[in-house]
């Protein structure tokens, strides 16, 4: 491998560098990261890749892959030369942020007997800080392209960050679970995937409301990307595996776990931790537990006929979260909700 240049990318606070390898090493090196995500993009328009397959036997120069990883000490990789080692030793830790489809269509081409192992292939490498940033550039890579939409890739880039805080033991109390696992057992008490995932894109857009039946699928994909590049994001200080920590450390009482494997709820503590994190890392587990059980309390005084019941759910409990801190009485709490839902 060879790095050309490093710059920084002022907009996700990241190192990114330029370079290049050969077909051979992208093989050997590249294509392995594709199986880093859990859910893959099924290969679309196979007309178009069979003729991929056969320029690049051909000799075709292919558009760059994207590399990704994620690294602490960003600012640290400021030369060509640090790059480069920092991609060596760290390779397999990397995701392709671009250029899924390409890289198999190119494993797929090494089997002719004709292929030169030996062409290049370009890459561009983004080293960001954390997760948020990288799904951010994966979002605005991937707009306009079909089929894989922002929820897909939400989905699978919260796959890969829980991975990781489960392999560093970061999460001591609470179970995750996919669709897929909850066939077979569904441990008690377990937060699904697919929640978590809903509050990640909330995160990310910085809206509690993300579905809406009345867009097709393609024209709401349209809406979420506005809404991603419109929330600042990426200038949060707060970072979504901050929220996911915090509701481990919370979820150490089971009525405070409970209240937070609500989709709803979990949709409005991600967003109200978002702008009141410094006064809600205050609160205790028992002290959040006991408002929560108050917040339940409270929300049944709401007529279910005359409200749709998740849409305010979502927005009561991100209104509560920013007053969490401030330990209000259920009186309190059931009097707040009946003003914001008597219009």
């Amino acid at each position: 491998m060879q790095i050309f240049d490093v710059q920084s990318d002022h907009v996700i606070k990241s190192a990114v560098a330029t370079g290049r390898t050969t077909y051979q090493d992208a093989i050997e090196k590249f294509v392995p990261l594709i199986d880093r995500f859990d859910e893959q993009r099924k290969l679309q328009r196979p007309k178009f890749y069979e003729r991929l397959k056969g320029d690049i036997v051909d000799g075709c120069i292919m558009p760059p892959i994207t590399l990704a990883f994620v690294h602490d000490d960003v600012q640290s990789i400021d030369t060509v030369e640090k790059a480069l080692q920092f991609l060596n030793e760290n390779i397999q830790e990397g995701y392709i942020l671009d250029g899924m489809q390409r890289l198999n269509t190119l494993k797929a081409a090494s089997e002719y007997d004709n292929f030169c192992a030996t062409r290049p292939i370009y890459m561009n490498v983004i080293i960001a800080s954390k997760y948020d940033l990288l799904l951010y550039r994966m979002i605005t890579l991937n707009n306009g392209q079909r089929p894989m939409t922002v929820r897909h890739q939400v989905e699978m880039l919260t796959g890969n960050l829980l991975k990781k805080l489960l392999a560093d033991q970061a999460l001591k109390s609470i179970d995750i679970i996919s669709e897929k696992d909850t066939q077979l057992t569904s441990p008690r008490g377990a937060f699904k995937l697919s929640d978590i995932s809903a509050a990640y894109l909330a995160f990310l857009t910085d809206s509690a409301h993300n579905q809406n039946a009345r867009f097709i699928e393609e024209k709401l994909d349209e809406i979420l990307v506005g809404k991603v590049m419109a929330s600042g994001a990426i200038e949060s200080d707060v970072s979504f595996q901050d929220i996911i920590s915090e509701v481990d450390r919370f979820s150490t009482q089971p009525p405070a776990r409970d209240w937070l494997r609500n989709e709803n709820n979990l949709i409005g503590f991600t967003l109200g931790y978002k702008v009141n994190h410094m006064n809600v890392k205050q609160l205790t587990p028992e002290e959040f537990s006991e408002l929560s059980d108050d917040f339940d309390r409270a929300f049944t005084a709401i007529n279910p006929s005359k409200v749709n019941v998740g849409k305010f759910r979502r927005e009561l409990s991100l209104e509560f979260i920013k007053i969490a801190h401030e330990k209000p009485t259920l009186e309190a709490l059931t009097e707040m909700f009946f003003d914001l839902t008597a219009a």
